[in-house]
């Protein structure tokens, strides 16, 4: 419910109208109306989601400053609010494996979650899906513990098993509610991993820093990655030539604002619904003091990447870690996590390693390794202020692995490119 009851900011993620019960977006009365002031008048046109409840319109006056509750509109109600919706497939812990991930309404206590799939045109089987879900006190601090938590619903996995190589398969979400009834959600489909090794045509797009926006212009909290809706305009433009996504860190920015994770799903859900959209973990999703984060900033907003880690699957032995292999036809790509420990003797080195050496260079010549933060500034005096410019900590010994193990790329996100040296190739992917 509305309220212009004011809560004060309690860090930097806090953003601004500080309201008790942090609005999923707004706008100001005049966008398309430049007179309203004067006259009263006005008219906007906002894209609301499904996000498992109604929906209501406010109008405060006093701007961010200052907001004054003038009046409410009456609720919108979405047909179902509890529907299955933003299907979100990545790869599974066996090449010839997939996932799918969603979100609903639905506990287990209402509903059995299942995803209807098969081979385009063949018989349809059905296998069961796990169900997840996190409360405000798994959240570190503010604003995702206070005035920006929502009810993030359920999340439900489920996985396409022994798949045959680069065959069409189709697969439909659902509900069966405990009176027989079935909800369904929209059909789908995607193409299977390719074997191993096999020298075919292999697409994979990598970036990192993607956030989200809103179509309709509307604000939102943080809302610094307006350039995340033509990203994604024309990824869903060149879908059909891209095989496989992965989006390494700094994933929606919702830093504690967790309307913005439906928000996200929603925004990405014509890609990830379609090739396995794999993420990795960034300083927004992980970065809090006490935590256990390798770097004790505020980035997450308080998040502690309790939503990132269930929002969305990935392919690791303990998905707090969120560190895993994956294979790919011709590639291998070994994703750490920049915001836990990866120095020499920690768990996650020993992961890196064992990434690195296991690899058949004969079938798969393509040897990837993707983290979030760039590995080392030659420029930009804010990172050395902050004594960064080997951030993160431990980078010689990667180079000494990648070098032994001839590591052909390095791709990361959270920055810019700034040099050249003759080794290993590295990218940066995001900034």
């Amino acid at each position: 419910c509305f309220s212009d009851s004011i809560c004060p900011s309690e860090n930097q993620w806090v953003e601004a109208p500080l309201l008790c019960t942090a609005p999923i977006k707004f706008q100001y009365a005049n966008y398309t109306t430049a007179d309203y002031a004067k006259t009263g008048k006005g008219s906007l046109r906002l894209q609301i989601i499904n996000q498992r409840s109604d929906i209501s319109f406010a109008l405060f006056s006093g701007g961010l400053s200052n907001p004054k509750l003038i009046t409410r509109s009456n609720s919108i109600t979405f047909a179902n609010p509890k529907a299955p919706v933003y299907p979100r497939l990545a790869q599974g812990k066996s090449w010839d494996e997939m996932t799918v991930t969603w979100t609903s309404g639905y506990s287990t206590k209402e509903a059995t979650p299942f995803v209807e799939w098969g081979i385009q045109g063949q018989i349809q089987i059905l296998s069961p899906a796990g169900t997840l879900t996190f409360s405000r006190d798994t959240m570190c601090g503010p604003p995702a513990r206070t005035v920006g938590w929502r009810d993030p619903g359920f999340i439900h996995t489920s996985f396409f098993k022994d798949l045959w190589p680069n065959l069409k398969y189709t697969y439909r979400i659902g509900h069966r509610l405990f009176n027989g009834q079935i909800v369904w959600g929209r059909q789908n489909s995607f193409k299977a991993p390719p074997y191993p090794g096999e020298d075919s045509l292999q697409r994979v797009v990598i970036f990192g820093d993607l956030g989200k926006a809103e179509i309709d212009g509307s604000n939102e909290y943080n809302d610094f990655e307006r350039g995340s809706i033509n990203t994604t305009y024309q990824l869903v433009k060149d879908l059909k030539n891209i095989d496989m996504v992965m989006h390494i860190g700094d994933i929606c920015y919702a830093s504690g604002y967790l309307s913005q994770w439906d928000q996200f799903t929603a925004q990405v859900e014509p890609i990830a619904s379609t090739v396995p959209y794999m993420v990795a973990s960034g300083n927004h999703e992980r970065d809090w003091p006490g935590s256990g984060s390798f770097y004790g900033t505020l980035d997450s907003g308080g998040e502690c990447g309790v939503p990132a880690q269930n929002m969305f699957y990935v392919p690791a032995e303990n998905r707090e870690q969120f560190w895993y292999l994956t294979d790919y036809g011709m590639f291998r790509f070994c994703v750490a996590n920049t915001e836990l420990d990866w120095r020499p003797g920690t768990e996650q080195y020993k992961f890196i390693e064992h990434c690195l050496s296991s690899v058949d260079r004969q079938k798969q010549p393509w040897l990837i390794f993707l983290a979030h933060r760039v590995l080392g500034y030659s420029s930009a005096t804010f990172y050395g202020a902050e004594g960064t410019t080997e951030e993160p900590m431990g980078r010689e010994s990667l180079q000494l692995l990648w070098q032994k193990y001839r590591n052909v790329c390095v791709a990361k996100g959270s920055d810019r490119y700034s040099g050249a040296f003759t080794a290993t190739t590295h990218v940066v992917v995001g900034g």
